[in-house]
């Protein structure tokens, strides 16, 4: 089978299984092979009555770095019920590290969970952005130990990257 018909056969098969398992597979393998054709189908699954399919997709899409994936991404991370979710979408964004994604994941250092405070302060840490600062300042006083010690490390590389630039 040539990569056209791979890429294909998975974006039909992450569309369209009526397994899960199958179609979080389908979003992993995608993400694997690294071609853009996937954005589309990839940015569709975050909808997905799957958890697990949306975080995998979710993780495709910040492996692809693809731009326009990032507000959808950004919509994950302000509203999908799973914490797991949310906070892979606070680490695609870092991993993305476009400035555009600052003020969402400041905001995401307000979420009730403390695993998506986490992420947020280390993809604010890897965006380097010096907005996130004075947040990140706060979210040191976090009532989490680690959200506390992630918050710090990130002023660090904010700071360092700041010196750099």
């Amino acid at each position: 089978m040539d990569a056209n018909k791979d890429i294909e056969a998975l974006i039909k098969t992450l569309k369209h299984s009526k397994d899960s398992e199958t179609r979080a597979k389908a979003a992993e393998a995608l993400e694997k092979i690294g071609d853009n054709r996937a954005v589309e189908p990839l940015i569709q699954a975050l909808q997905d009555r799957d958890s697990y399919v949306r975080l995998r997709a979710v993780l495709a899409l910040g492996a692809l770095k693809e731009g326009k994936a990032v507000e959808p991404i950004i919509q994950v991370l302000k509203g999908d019920e799973e914490v797991n979710v949310r906070a892979g979408a606070a680490w695609v964004l870092g991993r993305i590290g476009d400035s555009s994604v600052t003020v969402p994941l400041i905001n995401a250092l307000r979420d009730e969970s403390s695993q998506v405070r986490l992420y947020a302060a280390m993809a604010l840490g890897l965006v380097g952005d010096y907005r996130a600062v004075t947040p990140l300042r706060k979210a040191m006083r976090d009532k989490n130990n680690n959200v506390r010690e992630a918050a710090y490390e990130a002023v660090k590389w904010v700071a360092d990257r700041i010196e750099i630039d």
